[in-house]
């Protein structure tokens, strides 16, 4: 099976030094359970890809593409012509412009499907089909089973990536690549910045028809089922306790009380 694992240039979030995104890291483990994945990175630096020689893979290969230019024509074409059978990528990069769209990107231009957020893989050769088991939130798991090519991201919850290995790391080739023509001209999507505003809050479950204060009741949070409860103004403790007990059994935390069986 053949492998490719995009590479991104992240940033360390304090020093700002050119690191490897841990996500690309734990989908270099992942790709190493499967065969032996090539690392692929396009920009006008190689560092970080000799980060991810330290990190799992055995080759590379180094796109050189001038900074500030969009590297998925790129990228696109050098995929289309070795064809891989499964392209690994970061849910986003770290420390960059983060917007987690080259994978997407990749999947339309190639017309291949993604499956996003996986945290766990294996290939079945014999049945020709890859099983992954995908995050769905909340540690809720879907399995699929699906054949290449396809291009799939790593969730956070993937195993951890491998220690890093200098020996490797210099042992490790990487292999420069210049661009296909016609793939570096422009520049990449043009992004506006705006200051922080904040929006306002919407009201769930506002009445529509009702009137002024029952509006404000529900703006405020008045309206909801403590609204229905008595208040108590220095209560005596045992009737504090039985109105607390009422309020849970209202809710539904505590069962209702159970009357006691007569002989």
């Amino acid at each position: 099976m053949k492998i490719a694992v995009l590479v991104s240039t992240g940033r360390h979030p304090v020093s700002g030094a050119t690191v490897l995104s841990r996500l690309e890291a734990q989908a270099i483990r992942l790709a190493a359970g499967l065969g032996e994945p090539l690392g692929l990175h396009a920009g006008p630096e190689q560092a970080v890809l000799r980060e991810a020689l330290g990190q799992g893979l055995v080759r590379g290969e180094h796109i050189v593409v001038p900074d500030g230019v969009d590297p998925v024509p790129a990228l696109a074409a050098r995929l289309a012509a070795t064809k891989p059978d499964l392209i690994l990528a970061g849910r986003r990069g770290q420390g960059g412009d983060e917007t987690g769209l080259v994978p997407y990107a990749l999947a339309e231009t190639l017309d291949l499907p993604l499956i996003p957020d996986v945290v766990a893989m294996a290939s079945d050769d014999e049945a020709g089909t890859l099983r992954l088991d995908q995050s769905l939130g909340r540690g809720a798991l879907r399995r699929v089973l699906v054949r290449g090519p396809l291009v799939v991201t790593i969730h956070p919850d993937a195993p951890a990536p491998f220690a890093y290995a200098y020996g490797q790391a210099r042992r490790g080739t990487i292999v420069p690549l210049d661009a296909a023509p016609g793939t570096v001209e422009g520049t990449g999507p043009t992004v506006e910045e705006r200051p922080y505003r904040r929006r306002p809050k919407l009201v769930k479950g506002a009445p529509t028809g009702g009137s002024a204060a029952e509006r404000l009741k529900a703006a405020t949070g008045e309206a909801g089922t403590a609204a229905s409860g008595r208040l108590l103004v220095d209560p005596d403790p045992d009737e504090a306790a039985r109105e607390i007990l009422a309020h849970l059994r209202q809710i539904g935390v505590l069962a209702p009380p159970t009357r006691p069986s007569i002989p």
